[in-house]
């Protein structure tokens, strides 16, 4: 387990502050992490004021009917892709009080998904009212579900932050 090494709880500790610093709220759309980076953020203090919930998104269906994602898009790209990971976290502001989302969709493993992305392929982004979505790829490689649940996780409290703390 990666947890103590990336300091996880730390990550949500100083996301949930930045969201404090500018008065703004969290939610989260996710896929590969099934829940567990919104369950990370409400164990921090700040959760009960700046986090607002989760969308756990496990199917393309699901994607399309709760967050709106287009099912031509899944179609088209699959559901582990920059496109899809923009569409989850726009999908989620729109569809929640929040200011801020956080979108990751991911082949966690131990298999390749049914699109044939590899294990550790997670794609992540952030949507935010009045900027433009910043959306990441990243390629974890066979390191374990676990353990690319942890990166995933990380990486993705890393751009929130660089997104809160952004002018």
């Amino acid at each position: 387990m990666l947890t103590d090494r990336l300091n996880l709880p730390d990550l949500a500790e100083r996301a949930l502050a930045a969201a404090g610093r500018r008065n703004l709220t969290i939610v989260t759309a996710e896929s590969c992490t099934a829940g567990k980076l919104s369950a990370l953020l409400s164990e921090a203090p700040g959760a009960g004021e700046h986090l607002h919930g989760s969308f756990v998104t496990y199917t393309k269906a699901n994607k399309v009917e709760a967050l709106g994602v287009d099912a031509g898009l899944l179609n088209a790209k699959g559901a582990v892709c920059r496109e899809v990971a923009v569409a989850m976290a726009e999908g989620a502001l729109h569809r929640s009080p929040a200011d801020v989302a956080v979108a990751i969709t991911g082949v966690a493993g131990p298999d390749p998904d049914e699109d044939g992305n590899p294990v550790g392929l997670v794609c992540i982004a952030v949507a935010r009212n009045g900027f433009s979505p910043l959306p990441i790829e990243r390629k974890y490689g066979e390191i374990g579900r676990e353990n690319v649940q942890e990166h995933a996780m990380a990486d993705a409290l890393a751009e929130l932050i660089r997104s809160l703390e952004a002018d």
